[in-house]
């Protein structure tokens, strides 16, 4: 016969732990609860406003804007509507090749995604972009500057290409592209040939005269 009594299994007696929870509370009484919020340290590291690494990238973007000699911000461009057809050929230019171009049939060899651009940092990459192609001897290159459909605000981005590009003297011609490239909402160019590239296709044509 086991000698337990019946209360031997509890582990505190309801009269012990009534004088354990008074002393438990007068020795918290002088504790103030933390009320302060838990704030998340920033993982992302920004630069100073006066750090060399933020002046050096100012000063660049600054003679980038300067160099590209691209006039013209919100208050003086004419606002175009998003379905507008943006349209552009310099003389000399021939009716047939404008057309391809028109068309989409040339190859698209560089591309542009303007979007989430302010204005000033699309008038740098826009300027870099095409002094880049030029470097690279491309001649169809794509800009996607979107249309601004359903907006209250007219397409900001897009008016600004169609106001910048015909001051680009490499630029010689563009147009809206067609829907599979982006629709009213892109821009193919075409940009000029360089003198090494002229000179090749002189070349090439003479050969097939001779």
């Amino acid at each position: 016969m086991s000698d337990k009594s019946p209360n031997s299994n509890s582990v505190h007696s309801v009269g012990n732990g009534s004088m354990d929870f008074d002393a438990f509370k007068k020795a918290m009484s002088d504790v103030k609860r933390n009320t302060k919020t838990n704030h998340k340290v920033a993982l992302t590291k920004t630069l100073a406003p006066n750090s060399v690494e933020a002046r050096r990238k100012a000063a660049v973007a600054e003679d980038i804007s300067e160099r590209s000699g691209l006039t013209g911000s919100e208050e003086h461009i004419e606002m175009l509507d998003p379905m507008d057809i943006l349209e552009f050929k310099r003389p000399g230019i021939q009716n047939g090749v404008y057309r391809n171009l028109r068309l989409g049939k040339y190859n698209i060899e560089a591309r542009l995604d303007l979007h989430r651009h302010t204005v000033e940092s699309a008038r740098r990459e826009l300027y870099q972009f095409i002094q880049d192609c030029l470097q690279q001897e491309i001649r169809c290159a794509l800009v996607t500057h979107g249309k601004g459909e359903g907006r209250a605000q007219p397409p900001m981005l897009k008016s600004c290409v169609a106001h910048w590009l015909p001051q680009l003297a490499e630029v010689q011609a563009f147009h809206t592209a067609q829907k599979h490239h982006g629709g009213t909402g892109a821009t193919y160019i075409m940009l000029k040939k360089s003198d090494r590239k002229r000179q090749d296709d002189l070349e090439r044509h003479q050969k097939r005269r001779g």
